[in-house]
Parts: structure tokens; sequence; C-alpha cells
């Protein structure tokens, strides 16, 4: 039992280091090419070395870090080259979840974009005039506006795999939609996005869709 106890809570001490280590990269707490230093972390996050250094093996094998038999542990940097992959897989699963969910959707979903939609407008604003103060606010919101408009879509495993890239791009998006709030009208975006939805305009939904990712990595370009 003690050792039925015991691994359980080393699981659990994995779970939440590799959870509050994953957070703190997408939000740029640990910044491209930091040093994750064992020692360091188990002053910062209160676990043992062990489940810490599980914790940097799954997000190494996620691509949130980098191994090295010689350096260590490093935060993955902020690769153009490897955003521009990720984006064309990810325009890829989200207009293939897009023309499934518009074709389904029925009032409940309707009611589920309008709905989001709704509450992502006052942020955009804010981040357009430069006033947003809670980013992460933001950021749940606009994650909830696009995964309304796929939510019909149907598919388990179209929705598992755009979730990882999703997930993959969110630090990226972060620096992107940050230091290019005042160049892009989101608001305008957002609103386009969610109009073609509704209509059932899958081509343009997709087309909208595509260019909306694409402005992402244009100025995520620009500021690397």
């Amino acid at each position: 039992m003690e050792d039925a106890a015991t691994l359980e809570t080393e699981t659990t001490l994995v779970d939440q280091a590799f959870a509050r280590l994953r957070k703190d990269i997408i939000d740029g707490v640990r910044a491209p090419g930091e040093k994750l230093r064992i020692e360091k972390l188990r002053g910062l996050y209160g676990i043992g070395p062990s489940p810490l250094r599980e914790a940097l093996q799954r997000l190494a094998a996620d691509g949130f870090v980098i191994s090295s038999s010689n350096r260590g542990f490093h935060v993955a940097p902020l690769n153009p080259e490897e955003f521009d992959d990720l984006n064309k897989a990810r325009i890829a699963i989200e207009c293939a979840a897009l023309r499934l969910s518009v074709k389904l959707g029925d009032e409940d979903w309707e009611s589920q974009v309008v709905a989001a939609a709704y509450s992502l407008e006052k942020l955009d604003t804010l981040l357009h005039d430069g006033q947003l103060q809670d980013f992460d606010r933001w950021e749940n919101l606009n994650r909830r506006f696009h995964d309304a408009l796929v939510a019909a879509c149907g598919s388990r495993w179209l929705l598992r795999h755009r979730d990882m890239l999703q997930t993959q791009c969110e630090r990226y998006r972060r620096a992107s939609v940050y230091h290019a709030r005042l160049k892009r009208n989101l608001l305008q975006e957002h609103q386009a996005l969610a109009k073609a939805a509704l209509a059932r305009d899958v081509d343009l939904v997709c087309q909208l869709t595509e260019e909306h990712y694409a402005k992402t990595a244009t100025h995520l370009f620009s500021i690397l």
C-alpha cells in the first residue's frame, strides 16, 4: 500500500510540475532559451528533482523544452521556421474541422458562437487600443471563440489534434499578438469569422481563418 501511495504521489507531482512549467513557458515567464536548472526550479516550484526531471522530459517530447546531454534542459526558442510548419498544420486541421462544424452546427452551436464572439468583443477593442490589462482573460476568450466555431464538427480525433496544435502555437500567438496589438484589428477579424460561420459560408470562413493565422505568423516573423 505504501508503494502504491508513493507512486501515486510521485505521479501527481510530475503532473503538477508539467502543468506549471508548461504554463510558464507558454506565458513567457520561462523565457525562450532559458536554462532550466533543476535546483533553481526546485526553489521556484517547491517540487523535488525527480518529478521535475520527468516533467522536463515530457515537455521535451512535446517540443516545449530542448534536452541535451551536454547542456541539460532549455526552453525551446521561438523559431520562425518551426512556427511556419506548425501554422500550416494548424490551418489544415482547423479548416477540416470548420467545414464539418459549419455544415453540421445546429441552433445551439449558433448560440455558442454568438455568445463567444460577444464575450471577446470588448477585450479585442481594449487590445487594439493598447489598454488591455488582463491578457490571460483575452487568451481564454480567444480560445473559447475559436473552439466554439469548430465545436459541432463531430470528430473527436480532429479536435484532439487541433487542441495539440493550438497549445503548441499558443506561446507564439501570445508573443505576436502582444507586440502587434496596435497593428491589427482583431475585433474585425473575429467578427468576420463569426459572420461567415453563421452564414454557413464554408469557403469564406476557411479563407478568413487562413488569413487570420497568416497575419499572426507575419507579425511573429517581424518581431523575431
